[in-house]
């Protein structure tokens, strides 16, 4: 199992606050201040711990075992929540109950009205976004209302979740290149008014400009060696001065011969480059090996000074 690493952005770097956290525990959050430990001279700040281990449980499904009776309680990400029993399971309340878009295990809750209620358990085995949650990531910036652009949608198993987070008021924008996980993609998408299915190479944004509006959060899941160059286009042509993004660096498909870590450091040092602002980043390890997930911000508009 590898250790938990906590390599933080020290100020005397000058080039501003990159926030990391020592995972102490299943999805803990950690401190809140800024704790920096200078590791292979660069600064870059890690949370988590552990290796890719299994899919999470039979079928690779995971989540609870059936028969629990489970109390659903608010997660500290808006749209989030948190099945509790016997097995703790993330969930989201499900945009079209009865709907099951990758096996998953869905658990129906009567309100106090009668109402019936359902949530989808979210597997983090199979979600990145999924991941970086449970390792106890600060923000994701993906909550009801929020208008997302999904980069990497694959057969819409996340873009699911996120569907049932940014709800009825929201909206994702859902890219994916390949023609087979586009088809399930498009399939899910028909059941959920708020996704818009767009089959095209994320490499090439100028393709579906007249597709996508300005989105509040970019969330980028492309196993492509380029993967900051091909988030930073979009985010010039899409993402508003002051929003966010989340990125899932995949370290194999950028430089195989290095270390994770130094892979890393190179990624957060491109987004830099292209005015976007690495805030936090946790490792996946416990879920998928070799794989990282970067939140921050894009176009930060500077503080005016007021004068005395």
């Amino acid at each position: 199992m590898r250790p938990s690493m906590s390599r933080g952005l020290a100020a005397g770097h000058g080039r501003g606050a990159f926030r990391a956290q020592n995972n102490a525990g299943r999805g803990g959050r950690g401190g809140g201040a800024f704790r920096a430990q200078n590791n292979a001279g660069r600064g870059l700040g890690v949370r988590g711990r552990g290796r890719g281990g299994g899919r999470g449980g039979a079928n690779g499904r995971g989540g609870m075992r059936g028969g629990n009776k489970a109390v659903i309680i608010p997660h500290r990400h808006e749209g989030v929540f948190i099945a509790k029993s016997k097995d703790d399971a993330l969930v989201t309340k499900s945009m079209v109950p009865g709907d099951s878009v990758y096996n998953e295990k869905r658990i129906s809750v009567q309100n106090e009205d009668g109402a019936k209620v359902e949530y989808r358990v979210w597997n983090p085995f199979r979600s990145k976004l999924g991941a970086a949650i449970q390792e106890g990531i600060d923000n994701i910036w993906i909550a009801p209302g929020a208008r997302v652009l999904y980069l990497g949608a694959a057969s819409g198993t996340s873009v699911s979740h996120v569907s049932d987070i940014v709800g009825p008021t929201g909206v994702v924008y859902a890219v994916e290149f390949s023609q087979r996980s586009g088809r399930d993609l498009v399939n899910m998408a028909k059941k959920r008014a708020n996704v818009i299915p767009i089959i095209e190479d994320a490499r090439h944004p100028s393709k579906y400009r007249m597709l996508v509006g300005m989105v509040d959060v970019i969330f980028s899941d492309v196993a492509q060696p380029d993967q900051a160059r091909i988030l930073a286009l979009n985010a010039a042509y899409f993402l508003k001065t002051g929003g966010h993004f989340v990125l899932s660096i995949k370290a194999n498909c950028i430089d195989s011969t290095l270390p994770a870590g130094k892979v890393y450091d190179s990624e957060v040092d491109r987004l830099r480059a292209d005015l976007l602002k690495p805030a936090e980043m946790v490792t996946l390890d416990r879920f998928e090996r070799d794989h990282a997930c970067v939140v921050g911000s894009y176009r930060v508009p500077k503080k005016q000074k007021t004068s005395p």
